[in-house]
């Protein structure tokens, strides 16, 4: 059973900072397929259309029949757990920081025989051969990696000292939330401070305006009012020189959205206004926060190690009622990819959110159906627990997911015939 992860000592300034180190993360293009379908936290492996041989590990082609006919198709990950070992000594870095480490040899049902991490929750004692799960997640190279489950685990797996390296779990950690006057922002505080934050600064910007809801979080101890305006460099570089040094998780849900493309409004103004939030906003946020994020990755347990960018399902494929709200969506993510490839060298994840229509002020107008801020809160907190790196809460974007997956052409014409 997995010991409930208890709250780290405070950091000794004296001593030397930890500087973070990778695991290795050379990879294949051709196994970069289980890292893309990680990533979203799904176990994928290669199938053979011809013979339907499920093979690991990836190959150009199929090692029973030759067929180059594969597809990577979700596994449920059930297996045998053939064998264990324990790692005392390595000549890896990262590895060597982080003795002992456990592996595990599996042979799942769909019949390809892996090795595995294994979780502290698979005993050891047990007779072989004991059932496990395998799952996917990534590493802290952004990485896909193996772990070997327990089918039945207690509360406390998310606790396991190994899991808790390949994941962002909020526990014990100092989280800031850029926007603390949208609904969306004040569900994001009540999910972190449930799933355990020590601290959360929420930023507000105009803090003259008082809006129902924000004295409500601000009475929570766990939270911190802090002056953050997105559109104002000076602000958002005095936030950071007074918390940067401290923040683990940045979560970026400031955002302006207004409906109508282009000939249905004269001028710029709104357009502006979008951009400048959604797209230079996170790019002020990125510039002051990012640097001090990556001098932190290493600092134990409850290091620095995640941001999080509410974007849109309108960032694939734009929606034209909300035409330059998508667009500065879009830009965002495009800006995103850039500080994802930017903190990976320093462990840390950058998390994309995609979700569709919001049942906030934004979307008054909009009919139903529309994800509840609870429900996008939820989806968040789980994904830092999970570790993944792209999210598509709710039904709208898991359907507008699969529609631009399958062809982005077709779902640019639906869109522009009015669908929807």
């Amino acid at each position: 059973m997995t010991m409930p992860f208890i709250h780290p000592p405070r950091k000794n300034p004296v001593l030397r900072t930890r500087q973070m180190n990778l695991p290795p993360w050379a990879r294949g293009r051709v196994a970069l397929g289980i890292t893309a379908a990680a990533a979203e936290g799904r176990f994928e492996l290669q199938v053979c259309d011809d013979c339907g041989t499920v093979q690991y590990p990836p190959r150009e082609v199929c090692h029973k029949c030759l067929s180059v006919s594969l597809r990577w198709r979700e596994q449920s990950g059930e297996g045998a757990l053939l064998a264990t070992t324990t790692l005392h000594h390595s000549n890896d870095l990262y590895f060597r920081e982080r003795l002992p480490w456990r592996l595990g040899l599996v042979h799942l049902d769909a019949g390809p025989t892996l090795m595995v991490h294994l979780h502290g929750e698979v005993d050891e004692v047990d007779k072989a051969p004991t059932r496990v799960r395998v799952g996917a997640r990534l590493d802290r190279a952004g990485q896909a990696v193996l772990i070997g489950f327990p089918n039945e685990g207690s509360a406390y797996m998310a606790d396991d000292k190994m899991l808790r390296e390949m994941t962002s779990d909020p526990k014990f950690r100092k989280v800031l939330v850029t926007d603390g006057k949208t609904e969306v922002g004040q569900a994001l505080v009540r999910a972190l401070v449930k799933a355990g934050a020590d601290i959360v600064w929420v930023g507000h910007a105009e803090p003259w305006k008082k809006l129902g809801g924000l004295d409500d979080i601000s009475a929570l101890p766990q939270v911190t009012l802090v002056p953050l305006d997105l559109t104002n460099g000076r602000a958002v570089t005095e936030l950071a020189g007074e918390i940067g040094g401290k923040v683990d998780i940045v979560i970026n849900n400031a955002e302006v959205h207004r409906t109508f493309g282009i000939g249905a409004r004269r001028g710029t103004d709104a357009a502006k206004a979008e951009m400048d939030i959604n797209y230079f906003g996170l790019l002020r946020l990125a510039q002051e926060f990012g640097p001090v994020l990556k001098g932190r990755a290493a600092d134990g347990q409850t290091g620095a190690t995640a941001w999080v960018n509410l974007l849109s399902v309108y960032a694939l494929s734009n929606f034209p009622p909300h035409g330059t709200f998508s667009a500065s969506k879009a830009a965002a993510l495009s800006l995103s990819q850039c500080l994802r490839a930017e903190l990976r060298p320093a462990g840390i994840r950058v998390i994309n959110v995609f979700p569709g229509p919001i049942d906030d002020d934004w979307n008054q107008q909009m009919p139903a159906p529309k994800l509840a801020p609870d429900t996008l809160a939820n989806a968040i907190v789980k994904a830092l627990r999970d570790g993944v790196e792209d999210i598509y809460p709710g039904d709208v974007a898991q359907e507008w997911l699969e529609r631009w997956r399958d062809n982005p052409k077709i779902l640019e014409r639906e869109l522009a015939a009015g669908g929807s």
